[in-house]
């Protein structure tokens, strides 16, 4: 049996600098938080950065096609409510169904900022994969899209209907601001 010393060094420096790297990250997210504008604008920046790569390579349709069905996931996640009525008998936990009800701020299912978030690592693990020629699978990509449409179509429909049903709406318009008496 060797000493303690003996296997752990060479790894001690590497389980050093991950948590750093990891701490110095969860920094910066954490100030990134407030800042919605700017932090979707990079992830704007990012998804074009994926689009321009994709149509200089004039390739990896598959890689795009299960991007957007993720991104599609992601979306349903964002605009359903936490606890779906549907889905779930609840003890008086529901939204709220009529005027006289109380009201109930909506809560999301998948909150903004992991929203952003997930999407963000999405567009760049696509990008990373693009690099890797064994991925570029030879598809007829119109077809790709017009399933994609499709897919989108139907899904947002249903979750729409879905919205008018429980009378919801999964955006915040802000506060309302009155000016008083005209």
């Amino acid at each position: 049996m060797e000493g303690p010393g003996s296997e752990g060094a060479p790894a001690a420096p590497l389980a050093q600098w991950r948590s750093d790297f990891s701490r110095a990250f969860q920094y910066y997210l954490d100030r990134s938080t407030p800042h919605t504008v700017n932090r979707w604008l990079g992830t704007l920046a990012v998804a074009m950065i994926y689009i321009l790569r994709v149509y200089y390579v004039q390739g990896f349709y598959v890689i795009s096609y299960g991007l957007g069905i993720y991104v599609l996931n992601l979306l349903i996640g964002f605009f359903s409510p936490k606890v779906d009525p549907e889905l779930e008998a609840l003890d008086g936990a529901s939204l709220p169904t009529k005027g006289a009800d109380e009201f109930r701020p909506f809560v999301r299912r998948l909150p903004e900022f992991k929203f952003w978030y997930s999407i963000t690592k999405a567009f760049i693990v696509a990008f990373m994969l693009t690099f890797i020629s064994v991925l570029d699978v030879p598809v007829f990509w119109p077809i790709l899209l017009c399933y994609w449409i499709v897919l989108f179509v139907l899904t947002m429909k249903r979750q729409i209907l879905h919205m008018i049903k429980y009378k919801y709406v999964p955006f915040d318009i802000g506060k309302q601001r009155y000016t008083g008496k005209k």
